[in-house]
């Protein structure tokens, strides 16, 4: 099988729920992330042999093949195709597991792996509406009880005895990671600036503001988050997930540039790591947010790597009882897990994210000297998405 490089990652800042991004449409934020991997990598846009992207809520203007119309709309050729997948809160991890597919079956050569998400144009749930019906009907019933997210991320922490206590510590700890970050400039090499709309009091549009740097970071104390009200106050048998210990609603953007190390060489272009392998499997769609324990077991399994080889993990911070649930199975070094923090203090552009966590592995990777790294994501409707790569 063709071995796959990664030459370029780029993602933008995360806006914050009603934020800078709050009037840049979804294809125009990718489009320009997407000109930006071109900007840094120096690849002629005419080289990618297919494009492929994630998005959620694919109505209005995330409909239609997102990833499509923001490639066309930056101006890009017209002969390279482009596609939109949807695999929940992983659809962009996905993305790029079918793009390093791609280039691995030796069916294209170079290929983007791209996400996007407007949770502020396009909110969270848009394309669930029930007009049409419901892909949880009465079959569906017969076999699995119809839970939300919040309420599995409830019995996670029920099932791996995980209390209010922990998980707040634990938002804390990703406020506290996140805040060092940002003001470390990590994540400087890695974001692509938008021009975001400037309006005035009447919703004109005035002018242009550079945006580039993340702005959902809230400043927290353990006081502080002990304060918040539950999610789920009224739940039977209590609960312990707040907002402060729950991802937050964001918008963003990520694009990762993938090809054979053949054609890296052949265009003189520097691989920065390879994929070793990558996942999407099922897990119990009841708790709905296991899918990261059975991923990353299939992932080492395959590999041959231990969870010891591992350098830096980027397991999605979709809510506190996730992460903590993972490492008590995995037994992972928590040091080594979101070591720049994570959705709790950043944001979950749902479509977006799993591109983002690949970029951050990677420059962390590199900033670190670290060898190995494992991104891992639940996606509602019982999923675990997965991707080990190895810095060179």
């Amino acid at each position: 099988m063709t071995e796959v490089v990664v030459v370029e990652a780029s993602r933008s800042a995360i806006g914050k729920r009603k934020g800078s991004l709050n009037d840049v449409e979804s294809p125009d934020l990718l489009g320009d992330v997407l000109l930006g991997l071109f900007e840094r990598s120096g690849l002629d846009p005419a080289e990618v042999g297919q494009v492929v992207g994630g998005c959620v809520n694919q109505v209005g203007q995330q409909s239609g093949n997102v990833t499509r119309n923001a490639w066309l709309g930056a101006g890009l050729p017209i002969s390279v195709g482009a596609s939109t997948i949807h695999s929940q809160c992983g659809s962009s991890q996905q993305a790029t597991t079918v793009a390093y597919s791609l280039v691995a079956s030796g069916l294209v050569d170079v290929a983007i792996a791209a996400g996007v998400e407007s949770m502020d144009q396009v909110p969270i749930n848009s394309s669930t509406s029930t007009e049409f019906g419901t892909g949880r009907n009465a079959r569906y019933r017969e076999h699995h009880e119809v839970t939300t997210q919040f309420e599995g991320a409830e019995r996670i922490a029920e099932t791996w005895g995980i209390t209010r206590e922990d998980a707040d510590a634990y938002g804390l700890l990703s406020q506290q990671r996140a805040a060092r970050a940002v003001e470390e400039g990590r994540f400087s090499s890695q974001i692509v600036q938008i021009d975001a709309p400037v309006k005035d009091d009447s919703g004109n549009v005035v002018g242009t503001k550079p945006f580039a740097m993340d702005e959902a970071l809230r400043a927290s104390t353990i006081e502080g988050l002990q304060k918040l009200k539950l999610n789920l106050p009224d739940r039977p048998g209590g609960a312990v997930h707040t907002p402060g210990t729950s991802s937050q609603i964001s918008d963003g953007a990520s694009a990762l540039l993938l090809m054979s190390r053949e054609k890296a060489e052949a265009l003189g272009l520097t691989p920065r790591a390879r994929i070793v392998d990558a996942v999407l499997v099922g897990s119990d769609p009841v708790k709905m947010l296991t899918g990261p324990i059975p991923a990353t077991q299939a992932l080492l399994e395959r590999s041959k790597l231990s969870i010891d080889d591992i350098d830096t993990f980027e397991i999605n911070e979709a809510f506190a009882a996730v992460v903590l649930a993972w490492r008590k199975e995995m037994g992972a070094d928590i040091e080594r897990v979101n070591p720049n923090g994570g959705a709790i203090a950043f944001g979950h552009p749902l479509g977006a994210s799993g591109g983002i966590l690949l970029t951050k592995a990677l420059h962390e990777l590199e900033r670190t000297g670290g060898r190995y790294g494992l991104v891992s994501m639940c996606c509602g409707g019982g999923l675990g998405t997965g991707t080990i790569i190895e810095r060179l």
